[in-house]
């Protein structure tokens, strides 16, 4: 079972909604465009393990810290042993020498199993400290079928994606029983959970120079019209309810500007929609609390 579901992070929805409504720095394309593909890999890694039969708690997109170091889990699973994933959502042909990964350009990428060393030896280090000694099986997935990695290494703690149905059984092997130390495991580690603010690194951004309006929930396109109490997106046929997509926008419009006070004549502007302001009044008056009297209000 899922003890801790994964979520999108601010970061990448920030980024997703720049990548919409600026051009951004080819740099920082990039480093969206690798923030969604990896975050793509895990959701399709969490697939297969909800799935699984045997017991386990499954404690994914874990923060920490260890001594004085942040370390970052995509997927822990718990049952008789601590099984630790770093997922790759990596695509094309790669390959292995002396002890570095290149893609076929030669360029040479992060090695993984650097990365799944240290998330072990800190983790380790991490459980120690509150007192559990279990044994941690870490393991690289390389969740995409399109990868292929030549000169492959033999005994790594790598699994490729023709050996996913072997996990998975490996997995569903366990007849364990899951017991108040597994789950005071998850509590802990859940708690020690570290926050960090999704607004370093980002490009610059201004409110007046950022493309306005109200964007397709699956396409984000901006081709939306306006049908009574539904939206309706011209490019790719969605559907969202009026008010849904209202306070959808209201979320980007605050995740983007944390500072910035929600007025209806703000949000007019950001979804430029020609509807009526009592409409939009209404609907931040249902769903916001209200801050002030009449046009001076503001919503939070």
């Amino acid at each position: 079972m899922f003890f801790k579901l994964r979520t999108e992070s601010d970061r990448l929805k920030i980024l997703r909604s720049l990548n919409t409504r600026m051009n951004l720095p080819e740099n920082d394309k990039q480093y969206y465009s690798n923030l969604k593909k990896g975050f793509e890999g895990e959701v399709k890694f969490d697939k297969l393990t909800e799935k699984l039969q045997s017991e386990s708690l499954i404690v994914n997109d874990l923060l920490l810290k260890s001594n004085n170091t942040t370390f970052q889990i995509d997927s822990l699973i718990i049952q008789d042993v601590l099984y630790l994933f770093e997922i790759k959502n990596y695509e094309g042909d790669y390959y292995f020498e002396a002890d570095n990964f290149y893609s076929m350009h030669e360029t040479k990428i992060q090695n993984p199993l650097h990365q799944l060393n240290r998330c072990e030896s800190l983790l380790s280090q991490l459980l120690l400290k509150h007192g559990y000694r279990i044994r941690i099986e870490a393991w690289v997935v390389f969740i995409n079928p399109a990868f292929t990695l030549y000169q492959a290494p033999k005994n790594k703690p790598i699994i490729y994606p023709t050996q996913l149905d072997f996990l998975m059984n490996k997995l569903n092997a366990s007849t364990m029983k899951l017991n108040d130390r597994h789950h005071k495991i998850a509590d802990l580690l859940v708690s020690l959970l570290q926050t960090e603010s999704p607004y370093t690194d980002l490009p610059n951004y201004d409110f007046d120079k950022i493309q306005k309006g109200l964007t397709c929930k699956a396409c984000h396109s901006f081709s939306i019209s306006v049908h009574g109490r539904k939206t309706l997106c011209d490019e790719c046929g969605n559907e969202e309810g009026f008010e849904a997509a209202v306070m959808r926008s209201v979320r980007e419009l605050k995740l983007l500007f944390p500072d910035r006070k929600i007025t209806t004549n703000d949000v007019l502007n950001w979804c430029e929609m020609n509807v009526a302001q009592a409409r939009i009044s209404r609907i931040l008056k249902k769903n916001l609390k209200v801050i002030g009297y009449g046009q001076w209000s503001t919503y939070e």
